[in-house]
């Protein structure tokens, strides 16, 4: 199933919060990626944001994205780090933002951990363009981009298995820090994440990479695609889809949640930092990703 920007946009430049992230393999969580329940704040449904259309342009090139140049684009930005933000050369010559990785630090303590409130919805689509540094080090991977939030925004190693919530994001991923071989993989929160309780209480991968062999590429911009839509009650009528330069990286149902107060689609997220929680997820440079061309649409209510 294909679901490529299928609605309209009408852009609504009002008001936004931030609040979430997560790990990856046999990892203790980490606490500045974790997101409760409590530190998702009371709603007014008009002042968030139902779609958003941002290439960057009318930022200045070459200067710190700054909390309130984050504020105008998408409202309240919790959890927005300006001294590793950036805004610089986008794609095709135009203005695009920049993440800053530090070295030898991990998740929010070196990057980006971020998240944009959205107007409650059962189903999103997003689309933007990401690149990787001329010098990249890929080190083992990392959380990476924009993404979604269902309900509670389960991430950081607290697993969705309570049916209250969950998150769509992306990683970058490099088995053993083997740079030939590097690629993109899905890093999804869930009600039936890992096969349930007493499996891995960490993000779902599906098995699934982009590209299917080689590695990715540095200084090339890749074109990604997401689309989240809610399952209703207990059933498996949920969908989620992940497209990159246009191929289809996971397209299929999904029980994001079991709870109907907590099914809808909330937040998006903003996360770029490297880890996982070991040390052997650091790298010892200051790294650099790029982003340009940033669209999210709300489907429906």
């Amino acid at each position: 199933m294909k679901f490529f920007k299928t609605t309209h946009l009408a852009i609504l430049i009002m008001g936004t919060a931030f609040a979430s992230c997560k790990k990856e393999g046999a990892e203790a969580p980490v606490a500045d990626e974790q997101v409760a329940a409590a530190a998702v704040p009371a709603k007014q449904e008009s002042a968030w944001l139902s779609n958003i259309n941002l290439n960057w342009n009318g930022h200045p090139n070459g200067a710190t994205y700054s909390q309130g140049q984050a504020a105008t684009d998408f409202g309240n930005a919790s959890g927005w780090n300006a001294s590793r933000a950036y805004t610089t050369n986008g794609k095709d010559g135009t203005v695009g933002s920049r993440v800053t990785l530090l070295p030898n630090a991990l998740s929010g303590a070196g990057g980006m951990v971020a998240n944009v409130d959205l107007s409650d919805g059962s189903a999103y689509e997003m689309d933007y363009d990401i690149k990787f540094h001329s010098q990249f080090n890929w080190s083992r991977g990392g959380k990476v981009g924009f993404g979604f939030g269902i309900g509670e925004a389960n991430a950081g190693g607290d697993a969705g298995w309570d049916g209250n919530g969950g998150t769509l994001r992306l990683m970058w991923y490099s088995p053993n820090s083997n740079p030939n071989r590097v690629f993109f993989q899905p890093y999804i929160y869930y009600k039936d994440q890992n096969g349930g309780p007493g499996n891995s209480n960490f993000g779902d991968t599906f098995g699934r990479s982009y590209p299917a062999s080689g590695a990715l590429q540095k200084n090339q911009w890749y074109h990604v695609h997401l689309y989240a839509k809610s399952n209703t009650g207990s059933n498996t009528n949920g969908h989620v889809q992940i497209v990159i330069n246009g191929t289809v990286l996971l397209d299929q149902p999904i029980r994001w949640t079991t709870n109907d107060a907590q099914r809808l689609i909330k937040l998006m997220t903003f996360h770029t930092f490297r880890g996982g929680s070991q040390d052997y997820w650091k790298a010892s440079s200051t790294d650099y990703i790029y982003y340009d061309n940033l669209v999210v649409n709300k489907i429906s209510n």
